[in-house]
Parts: C-alpha cells; sequence; structure tokens
C-alpha cells in the first residue's frame, strides 16, 4: 500500500508542476497583458458565409452593415440557402451600398464544409484586409472593424474573440467555461509565439496572405479548419496580434441542446487531429494534468498519512488557478463564472473526457 500511495504522490507532484508551468509561462501573460491599439485605417472587406440562416441574417446583419469605419463592404456569401435568404438579401442590397452579395447556385457541386463558400468570398473581396464572422454572431459595438483591424498597424493576422451569450442553465455556464478555456490557450500561446489556432467568428488577415499558401488547399477535404488549420499553417512567431477588447468583440449565440453542443465540439477535437505535434503536445499536457489533479487529490486524502502536505498542495494550485482565472475572466469578461469555479471545472474534465471517446465515431461533411 505505502509502494501505491507513494507512486500516487509523485504523479500528483507531477501534475502541478505542469500546472504550475503554465500558469506562470503562459496564462500569466494574458492576465498581465496591456492591449495596444494600433494606427490603421486601409479599407477593409468584411466576410460572412451563411446557409439557412435567415433569422439570423435579419437580426444581426444590420449590425454589421452599420459600423463606424470610413471604407468598407460586407460580402455576404449565401451558400444554396433554400429558406428565401435570396429575398432579403435583395432588399438589403438596396438599403445598404456597401452590401456585396455572392450567391452558390445550387446547380454548383455540393463541397465539404464552408471552405468553398469563404473562398469564394475572399476572391470577392475589393480590398486586402479581410475580416470574418459568422451570421449567427453580433459585434458588440459599432467600432468593431476599427478596433480589429487597429492591429493590422504591424501584423498580418488578428486573433479576436467571439465569446458566447450569457442565459441561463448550466449547459451555459459549461458551453461558456469550455469556450473560456479556448480563448485562455489561444490567445496566451500566441501572446508566447506560439500561434496555433484563431476562431472563424471573429477573425481577420491580409487577403494576400491567404492566396500566398493557396487558400485551403492544403485541407479542403477537411470540412472544418478554415480558421485553426489556416492559421496553423501562415501563423508565425511575429505576424499574429490580439484583440479582445469589449468593443472588438462578436457574441455568439450559444446551443440550446446538449447533443448539438456535443456536435460542435467534436467539430473542433477532429479538426485538433491535424494540428502539429508541438501544439498537440501543449493542448494535451494541460487538461491531462488536470485531470490527473483531481483523480489523484481524491485517494491522498484518503490513503496519504501527511493530510497536511496534500491539503497544502491540493490549495496551492486552487488559489493558483484562482488568481489565473480572476484577472483572465475579468479580461475577457465571463467573470460571472469566476464564482463557480473549481466545480465548473471539474465538471469539465468528465465532459472533455466524454468527446474524447466519442471523436472516433465522429464525421461530417457539413459546415453549420
Amino acid at each position: 500500500m505505502q509502494l501505491f500511495v507513494d507512486i500516487l504522490i509523485y504523479i500528483f507532484v507531477f501534475s502541478l508542476s505542469v500546472q504550475l508551468f503554465y500558469a506562470l509561462y503562459f496564462y500569466f501573460r494574458l492576465a498581465f497583458y496591456k492591449q495596444t491599439k494600433g494606427t490603421f485605417s486601409d479599407p477593409v472587406s468584411v466576410i460572412i458565409c451563411a446557409k439557412d440562416e435567415i433569422k439570423n441574417l435579419r437580426k444581426n446583419l444590420p449590425y454589421f452593415l452599420n459600423q463606424n469605419y470610413s471604407q468598407y463592404e460586407v460580402i455576404l456569401v449565401d451558400d444554396q440557402s433554400v429558406d428565401g435568404t435570396i429575398y432579403l438579401l435583395k432588399e438589403l442590397e438596396q438599403k445598404y451600398a456597401n452590401l456585396k452579395v455572392v450567391t452558390i447556385d445550387e446547380s454548383v457541386n455540393s463541397r465539404v464544409g464552408k471552405k468553398f463558400a469563404l473562398t469564394m468570398g475572399i476572391k470577392s473581396a475589393k480590398y486586402d484586409y479581410v475580416l470574418l464572422s459568422d451570421a449567427d454572431c453580433v459585434p458588440t459595438s459599432k467600432e468593431w472593424i476599427s478596433e480589429m483591424t487597429s492591429q493590422f498597424s504591424d501584423k498580418d493576422i488578428v486573433l479576436g474573440v467571439s465569446p458566447y451569450e450569457k442565459k441561463k442553465g448550466w449547459l451555459n455556464k459549461c458551453i461558456r467555461f469550455d469556450e473560456f478555456l479556448v480563448m485562455l490557450q489561444y490567445l496566451s500561446f500566441a501572446i508566447s509565439k506560439i500561434p496555433y489556432m484563431g476562431v472563424g467568428r471573429n477573425l481577420a488577415y491580409k487577403k494576400s496572405l491567404f492566396f500566398s499558401v493557396k487558400g485551403f488547399a492544403s485541407h479542403i477535404h477537411i470540412a472544418s479548419g478554415d480558421d485553426d488549420l489556416f492559421i496553423k499553417e501562415v501563423a508565425t512567431k511575429n505576424n499574429v496580434a490580439i484583440q479582445f477588447s469589449e468593443s472588438s468583440e462578436t457574441i455568439s449565440e450559444p446551443k440550446k441542446k446538449f447533443k448539438d453542443w456535443i456536435y460542435q465540439r467534436q467539430r473542433h477535437i477532429s479538426t485538433s487531429a491535424h494540428y502539429r505535434v508541438n501544439h498537440k503536445l501543449l493542448l494535451f499536457l494541460f487538461p491531462f494534468s488536470t485531470t490527473l489533479f483531481w483523480l489523484i487529490a481524491v485517494p491522498l486524502f484518503i490513503f496519504h498519512s501527511d493530510i497536511i502536505l496534500i491539503s497544502s498542495l491540493f490549495s496551492f494550485r486552487i488559489l493558483l488557478y484562482y488568481f489565473v482565472y480572476y484577472r483572465t475572466m475579468k479580461k475577457l469578461r465571463t467573470f460571472d463564472l469566476f464564482y463557480f469555479y473549481p466545480i465548473m471545472e471539474f465538471l469539465h474534465l468528465f465532459i472533455q473526457i466524454f468527446f474524447v471517446l466519442l471523436n472516433s465515431r465522429y464525421k461530417t461533411n457539413s459546415w453549420r
């Protein structure tokens, strides 16, 4: 029994060491990061792809079309919608001179994912700087374009944030906590000169950069990845900026059913299989060490003779991440979730395990 307990304590200390490394090397960078705003005024092309999104377009598209920016166009790519989207867009074209509609005809052969639609939008863009979002998103202010593109003053890629709308219920808390961890990682890694992804709901880059790698050619066969796999391919240590100011956000509509969220998350997990080896390792070690921490803490409290030692190590880790999450959740405007930590973290572990177990059975050709 003593040998078993000794092995557990070694693993426990290992998990704590990994957690300490991530906190100090990655997450503290975001926690203490000071957002700067550069000077940029070049014209911009906003690109949104939609497939049977008439309700969201009616509600959200005017927010994109009424931005306080000197010169920009909004390109709406209608990807073979059959819900009457075409008639709504005709009405909006009459009202907004800066709206440009690209229609993919029903006769066009079906393509995997939305990459074909997005490629058509980028090809149709009048300007070299493109800013991407989705039909189910809404910018938080009229300064969205200005805030996001301000980082183009010395960079070619801007990684924005698109948190999910706060609503009632534990499912919403789980979705938003999961998204918070995603934002925490890709923003912290980008600051640390290890950019590996962005979110297509709020992402900007140069059109010329897109064509320099032939767009999505290297992963066109994969339904998802128009954001993370593309960023993985074009991002370097020095050409990526982050933007997470409140007025630069786009708010996304969260899933209302657990099964729909499962489908959404499985898409991301399946895409991550195509990441670089070092990115996979970094993204694996943190949740793995967190899982070890929680699973081993329980038997150590039961079997280890030095309860004070175990309690001290356990408390140190909890308090460390209380501090990390206190600062980062405030920056990313998800602070209401702070009061549910560490319950949310413990619950999230089992949800992640569930996602991973299901992933081997996952397959899709849809981009919605």
